[in-house]
């Protein structure tokens, strides 16, 4: 009876590594210092994603551009970008299907003593916008200083686009008196003193819009996931696995903090606080707060960035709960 029982467990065991090659496979395609890398690396080190019934796979790029063609080439399964370029993709004809993933906006800081306590103090002044002159956070924020102030926010300062390391340098020496990056380098701007003036969450929602909207999103192809139904969902338990873990276990920050360019203890905390402060409230996107969120890009951004799509594609979001 012994002999059968250490047998029945040694069959297990060895039947284990087959049973975990049985799961589908995600191949995500990351930027190599992306900050959604600490999330994916979670699910894989936790095994939140075998724990959901399949297997994730990062694929290193060079930048967003690499990571979408390789997406659109099915050289990889899933990348990350803002639904409102995925719905420009599918008003053209293609079949991209969006997981919540990050509700993470920017924001414009100033240095301290720079005497910038609202967006009326920059008249006259530069800006430093990272992302170019269709940069949503830009878009947000000239439409919110509008309608605030009846300030037109790009006529009334001298803007200076850059790659945000250079956003973010120009800032911190003062070549520019304000300064609109991306979240995790308006983190690192914040941890060397310098001052939120005001998020985009705040002037969306004086704008009427949803700040619980999440503009950044898993991308899938819809073929992909009929040939394996089920996927979306597992994908977004696995995330919420890993938020989840990460907003309630500090030492969970340990593993993955060798990928997040924290130089010193300030920088960490504030990129820990500020990438929970994205995750988005667990449910289906709200619909209605992501058209009107399109319709303000439509009318400040126009068919340079929104394209063909004047509403939010049917199904552009994954049903899932």
């Amino acid at each position: 009876m012994f002999d059968f029982i250490k047998g029945a467990v040694a069959a297990l065991v060895l039947a284990t590594p087959a049973l975990a090659e049985d799961l589908p496979t995600i191949r995500a395609a990351t930027l190599k210092i992306g900050t959604v890398n600490w999330e994916m690396q979670t699910i894989i080190d936790q095994g939140f994603d075998t724990k959901h019934g399949f297997k994730l796979e990062m694929q290193p790029y060079a930048d967003n551009g690499a990571t979408r063609v390789a997406v659109e080439g099915d050289e990889a399964d899933i990348a990350v970008a803002d639904w409102i370029w995925g719905a420009r993709q599918n008003a053209e004809g293609k079949d991209y299907v969006f997981v919540p993933y990050s509700k993470a906006v920017g924001g414009l800081v100033a240095k301290a003593d720079a005497g910038v306590s609202s967006l009326q103090d920059l008249k006259g002044a530069k800006i430093g916008i990272a992302g170019g002159p269709l940069d949503k956070s830009w878009l947000i924020l000239r439409a919110y200083a509008q309608q605030e102030y009846g300030m037109d926010l790009k006529a009334e300062t001298e803007q200076v686009f850059g790659a945000p390391p250079l956003i973010f340098k120009a800032g911190l020496g003062g070549e520019t008196k304000g300064s609109i990056n991306f979240w995790h380098f308006l983190a690192k701007m914040k941890a060397a003193g310098m001052v939120e003036v005001i998020s985009v969450e705040t002037a969306a929602t004086a704008l009427g819009l949803n700040p619980d909207t999440p503009l950044l999103g898993y991308y899938f192809k819809q073929s992909f996931l009929d040939q394996n139904p089920g996927l979306a969902q597992a994908l977004y338990d696995a995330s919420r696995d890993a938020k989840d873990l990460l907003a309630s276990d500090p030492s969970a920050w340990e593993a993955i903090r060798p990928q997040m360019n924290a130089e010193k203890d300030s920088q960490f905390e504030a990129l820990k606080a500020d990438w929970l402060a994205g995750t988005p409230d667990r449910g289906p996107v709200d619909i209605d707060g992501a058209n009107k969120l399109l319709a303000l890009m439509n009318e400040l951004g126009g068919a340079e960035l929104v394209g063909a799509a004047t509403q939010v594609p049917e199904g552009l979001f994954a049903d899932v709960k």
